[in-house]
């Protein structure tokens, strides 16, 4: 993996993936409200949220395979924290003992070396 791309750098990967998880959760949750009485605005700007996170990941220089099996551990756990957090979610203990075999799961993909 190159982690220099694009000029990311190490550190700046893992922020992008986090940045690139916030606009997912955020243009999800425009989309919901949007469709959910919210009106055309919302979903219009939902759709512009959403897709400008595939453009933050898509900008790193990682086998697409293992980039976005990396990420989807980043995702499952904005998902989860936005949703208990901001949206009051009750989190059972189920969603979070499948989060931990998604975020490991995701380790494995994204630091598992190359053949």
């Amino acid at each position: 993996m190159n982690f220099g791309a694009s000029g990311w750098g190490r550190g700046g990967a893992a922020a992008a993936f986090l940045f690139a998880a916030v606009l997912e959760v955020l243009g999800d949750a425009l989309i919901r409200r949007g469709i959910r009485g919210g009106g055309a605005l919302l979903l219009v700007l939902g759709f512009l949220v959403l897709g400008s996170y595939g453009v933050i990941v898509n900008s790193l220089n990682i086998d697409f395979s293992r980039l976005l099996g990396a990420y989807v551990g980043v995702f499952a756990l904005v998902s989860v924290l936005v949703g208990r957090i901001l949206f009051r979610d009750a989190v059972p203990p189920s969603t979070w003992i499948g989060l931990a075999i998604v975020v490991s799961g995701s380790l494995v993909i994204h630091f598992g070396r190359v053949g």
